[in-house]
């Protein structure tokens, strides 16, 4: 059941103990790590001088960065052999620093290489699989055959049965309706807090065969009547306004169900080959699920009638910290006996430790956006958050903290980058950064100084030194044909927002008057510098793949931590990264006793 090993580690390492402590190390003591994991940000790439990549990486690094092509420095961070000869590789030979830091970052990133158990997995039915893309099928039909046998090995190991699978986030629960239906017929719980992702998933319920819509009688003469009383007359055609013209009585009215569909029932019955899903409305703000399982019960049944639970919460792609609360929820909860979750969207993440008392070198603190909803620093204190671990929060004493920039870049995933997809956010990133500097040039925003004691050259370090956040958003295709019409399409989103009035205002005052040579002139400045930007970003992204190994790792080590009630725990690879690269996932068991006694 179990992988050889609990982590998917190196093998250059003789125990998982062995890893972690390297990890930890590496992580709180690597200048080069922590500095390109939250400690640099693209918008101030040309803010400061003479410029963030002359400022944060070391001569030598420098001038290998600037003679090597974007791509092969991709090749020799993820791919290549570092030992290969000249004549089998890509790109010059890197300084002795920086090969020792890629040797560093690779050997504590976790393994993401999977290979499936199977040859041939079962196929989802055309009905079932109404809805998903390429990706959404490869995730569906790999996590489906891996809960379902991690539930027959829990069942062999303590004779327990899983009654239920509960998916937390459950969207248009595709997962849920793929375990429903044969060969897996399982019974489902979709808990997920947006009502119209349940109602949708109701219509593909039935559409898959999995439940039945509440049959309506209707008078159609009269419903078509009320119909075309809601279309403006100028739209119906001739016989629309001969049916419209002929009003139906007050009785034929109060007769008539006039239910939208969505608020119809649909009923969900037990059969031969397929599940039952029971789908329940909530937003989760812990582990604890009691008040989510007390609704699992039909409420017609008595209490001393209904059956004991016994469930596996699972869950693809739960974000931030709803993947805590689904591993919290098999320590908090008797009826839940495992738990497999697979996290993204590390950048949800709250922070549970909260801004550093001291001092930290590197560490750039997260500044409020000039057009942005205001965040609570509560937030910066939510015990929900990261990190999980006992080991984690208290590492050195001061434990271990990750900014929402270094988190955001843990969602990356350089090895599918391709050439064309490169150029293309590299072009955005380098617009991106350049306005920045136009911004701050023409006071649209303002130098912050994170420890206003320091003079001398130190104080406009970028690491002393950033500049307020714009939030601009997603522009159209064409504001990235050029550089002119990226900032005309940047200044008129910013300046007609009905949102934050008072800095459109402000932006439309700094920025109205810019012409088209002064943007040339910054074209001019900056655009032989685009290369720094893409080899910054590349070593960005490559760096945090430690990040996502860490907070995986660390997830692990809080179901260790509760050896008395976790009978095993492990993480693995559970789909090809190509297809989805937020592949791993956390497994929980829990203790046979721990069982007995729920």
């Amino acid at each position: 059941m179990p992988p050889h090993k609990p982590l998917p580690i190196s093998d250059e390492f003789g125990t998982t103990e062995e890893y972690i402590k390297s990890l930890l190390a590496f992580v709180s003591t690597s200048d080069p790590f922590q500095i390109l994991c939250g400690g640099v940000h693209i918008l101030d790439f040309f803010t400061s001088e003479p410029g963030l990549f002359q400022w944060v990486l070391p001569e030598d690094w420098q001038d290998f960065l600037m003679a090597c092509d974007p791509m092969a420095l991709l090749d020799l961070l993820l791919r290549d052999d570092l030992d290969a000869p000249p004549e089998a590789r890509t790109w010059p030979d890197p300084p002795e620093t920086f090969r020792k830091y890629i040797q560093d970052v690779r050997r504590h990133s976790l393994s993401r290489s999977f290979a499936p158990v199977k040859p041939r997995l079962p196929v989802i039915p055309r009905q079932v699989a109404v809805g998903m893309n390429i990706k959404k099928v490869h995730e569906v039909t790999n996590f489906a055959d891996y809960v379902d046998r991690l539930a027959a090995d829990i069942e062999q190991l303590a004779g327990t049965e899983v009654t239920h699978f509960i998916d937390f986030g459950s969207g248009q629960n595709y997962l849920g309706r793929t375990l429903a239906s044969a060969p897996y017929s399982k019974n489902i719980v979709a808990v997920e807090g947006r009502e119209n992702n349940q109602e949708g998933a109701r219509a593909l319920d039935v559409f898959a065969g999995l439940a039945e819509p509440e049959k309506v009688m209707r008078n159609k003469k009269v419903w078509q009547s009320l119909v075309d009383s809601q279309t403006p007359t100028e739209k119906l055609d001739e016989k629309a306004k001969r049916r419209n013209a002929e009003r139906p009585t007050q009785e034929q009215l109060e007769a008539t169900d006039i239910r939208p569909r969505n608020v119809l029932k649909t009923t969900y019955r037990p059969e031969e080959g397929r599940g039952v899903i029971k789908y329940i409305t909530g937003r989760l703000e812990t582990g604890d699920m009691s008040e989510v399982l007390d609704k699992i019960h039909d409420e017609e049944i008595p209490q001393d009638q209904r059956k004991e639970l016994s469930l596996m919460a699972i869950s693809i792609h739960s974000c931030g910290n709803l993947s805590h609360f689904g591993i919290r929820s098999m320590i908090l909860n008797p009826s839940i006996k495992a738990v497999a979750i697979v996290g993204c969207c590390y950048n949800l993440l709250t922070e549970k430790l909260g801004p550093p008392t001291y001092k930290l070198p590197y560490m750039r603190p997260s500044l409020q956006a000039i057009n942005g909803r205001v965040v609570r620093e509560s937030d910066k204190h939510d015990p929900q958050g990261f990190p999980m671990s006992q080991r984690v929060s208290t590492y050195d004493e001061r434990g271990i903290r990750f900014n929402i920039t270094a988190r955001m870049m843990a969602c990356q995933a350089p090895q599918n980058w391709t050439e064309k997809e490169s150029d293309s956010f590299f072009t955005r990133h380098f617009y991106r950064a350049v306005l920045q500097k136009i911004f701050l040039d023409r006071g649209v925003i303002s130098k912050v100084y994170h420890d206003l004691g320091e003079g001398g050259d130190d104080k406009n370090s970028p690491f002393n030194m950033s500049t307020n956040p714009v939030i601009i958003g997603s522009l159209g295709k064409s504001c990235y044909k050029s550089f002119h019409a990226y900032v005309r399409g940047a200044i008129n989103k910013l300046t007609t927002n009905r949102e934050y009035t008072q800095y459109s205002q402000v932006i439309h005052d700094k920025m109205a008057g810019i012409t088209d040579e002064e943007i040339d002139g910054y074209v001019k400045a900056y655009q032989g510098r685009k290369r720094e930007l893409s080899a910054v970003w590349t070593l960005m992204a490559f760096s945090a793949g430690v990040v996502e190994s860490l907070i995986v790792t660390d997830r692990w080590l809080f179901l260790k931590e509760h050896a008395n009630i976790v009978q095993d725990c492990w993480v693995e690879s559970v789909f090809d990264y190509k297809e989805s690269p937020r592949n791993l996932v956390v497994v929980g068991i829990k203790r046979k006793d721990a069982m007995a006694g729920a």
